[in-house]
């Protein structure tokens, strides 16, 4: 992922007001990121741990979601849990749902599509290896090449993408 701008990151957002853009907090690690292993950007704002955001790569330019993450719950030790985005297995407290206030008039209205996610929003780190996931068991082996999982894993951002910026389409 190329470099993006304080600027670039905060004019990017779709579903949030100028305003709340403008107020979010950036990953504090924001100038050290390591943009070269990261195919989006992804964090949960320092300042409002509820909130989480992420920006797509576009050709048109980035693209912003702003999400909201549930309150601490109850997570079990035993069980595992997979990320919706890039299929890799966590325990149970690993996995969190996120919620994206759908773009336009439908998201003012309170409508939200969701989705399971690796609760730090790393999945371009753990698909390359980068960072491991607390499992009991050991990570899962795939036979796919690291090509094939970004692909998927593209498909899978994509759709959740198509799903909040959906003008007037109902969610499914």
């Amino acid at each position: 992922m190329e470099p993006l701008s304080e600027k670039q990151i905060r004019a990017s957002f779709v579903n949030c007001t100028k305003g709340e853009a403008a107020r979010l907090r950036l990953p504090l690690d924001f100038a050290e990121l390591p943009w070269d292993d990261l195919d989006f950007l992804g964090w949960v704002d320092p300042g409002a741990p509820l909130r989480a955001h992420l920006v797509l790569p576009r050709e048109t330019g980035p693209l912003g979601i702003s999400l909201r993450v549930p309150s601490a719950g109850r997570t079990s030790a035993v069980k595992s849990s997979l990320c919706q985005i890039c299929l890799t297995g966590h325990a149970s407290s690993g996995v969190t749902l996120l919620a994206a206030p759908l773009a336009g008039a439908r998201g003012r209205e309170g409508n939200t599509v969701g989705t399971y996610v690796c609760a730090d929003l790393a999945c371009s780190l753990y698909l390359r290896g980068k960072r491991q996931p607390k499992l009991r068991a050991g990570r899962y082996e795939e036979s796919l090449t690291l090509d094939e999982r970004l692909a998927r894993m593209w498909g899978n951002l994509d759709a959740f993408a198509a799903r909040v910026t959906a003008a007037g389409v109902p969610a499914a």
